[in-house]
C-alpha cells in the first residue's frame, strides 16, 4: 500500500515516519528545498514541487496511491491536493488549523474523507485516518498500555449507553474510556450524562491483550474494522 503525504514539515514528516516504521510505502511532496533535503536524508522518497499542482502529484504516483494526506500549514494547498487525489480515486485526509475549524466543516467537510488538526490528532491520528477503519490501535502509551480509537457503528452495543458507564455495563476489563467526540468534532473528556450515538468517536486506554474484548464490547462480536 502506498500513501502520499503533501508537506514534509513537523506533522507530515512524523506521520511519514510512523507509516514507514510500520512497513507502508510513503512518498512525500514538498516545495521547500530545505525540507525536501531533510526528508531525503532520512531515506524518504520526495517529489519536490507544489502539492496543489496536479502534474506534481502525478509524478508522485497519485494514480496508484491508496490515500493522500494534505498536511502542510497552508489550507488551500491541502484542499487542492485532496480534490486532485479524489479525482484519482484516493482516500483523502486534510489538515486544518484550529482557527479554520468551523468554516471548514461547513464548506469542505463533505468533499474530503477526513479532516484532522494537529492539536486533536497529531501524527498518529493522521496515520489512523489514512488507514481507515473503525477500530485502530493508534499509539503505545507504556509497555503495558495502548490507546485505541473507535468509530461507533449504528448497530454497536455501545449505542444508547452513557459514556461513563460503558466499562461497567459492557464488562470491559482492563480498559477505560479516555475521550469522546461526535462525528467530525474534536474529542474531549465526556460529561457524566453523555450518551453514545452512532458515528461517535471513542478513545480507549486499554491493557495489552484485551483489544478483542474491547472490540467485541464496543462494536459487537461480528464487528469488523482495520487494526493499525
Amino acid at each position: 500500500m502506498t500513501y502520499l503525504i503533501v508537506g514534509a514539515g513537523r506533522v507530515g514528516l512524523r506521520t511519514a515516519r510512523i507509516l514507514s516504521e510500520e512497513g507502508y510505502e510513503v512518498v512525500l511532496v514538498e516545495r521547500d528545498a530545505e525540507k525536501t533535503r531533510r526528508a531525503r536524508e532520512e531515506g524518504f522518497s520526495v517529489v519536490e514541487g507544489d502539492g496543489a499542482d496536479e502534474d506534481v502529484l502525478v509524478d508522485a504516483g497519485v494514480a496508484g496511491a491508496d490515500a493522500l494526506a494534505g498536511l502542510t500549514g497552508d489550507l488551500n494547498t491541502n484542499f487542492a491536493a485532496c480534490i486532485i487525489a479524489a479525482e484519482h480515486g484516493c482516500r483523502t485526509v486534510m489538515r486544518i488549523d484550529e482557527d479554520y475549524r468551523e468554516a471548514i466543516y461547513e464548506k469542505y467537510a463533505d468533499q474530503v474523507d477526513e479532516i484532522v488538526y494537529p492539536e486533536q490528532l497529531g501524527a498518529t491520528g493522521a496515520k489512523t485516518a489514512l488507514l481507515g477503519g473503525n477500530f485502530n490501535l493508534i499509539a503505545d502509551l507504556t509497555e503495558g498500555l495502548q490507546l485505541i480509537a473507535v468509530s461507533v457503528p449504528a448497530d454497536a452495543p455501545a449505542v444508547g449507553e452513557r459514556v461513563n458507564d460503558l466499562v461497567s455495563v459492557l464488562g470491559i476489563d482492563g480498559a477505560r474510556i479516555y475521550a469522546h467526540g461526535r462525528e467530525r468534532e474534536p474529542m474531549s473528556i465526556p460529561l457524566p450524562g453523555t450518551v453514545v450515538e452512532a458515528g461517535d468517536q471513542l478513545a480507549v486506554i486499554a491493557e495489552r491483550g484485551v483489544e478483542e474484548s474491547v472490540r467485541a464490547a464496543l462494536l459487537g462480536e461480528a464487528a469488523t474494522g482495520a487494526t493499525a
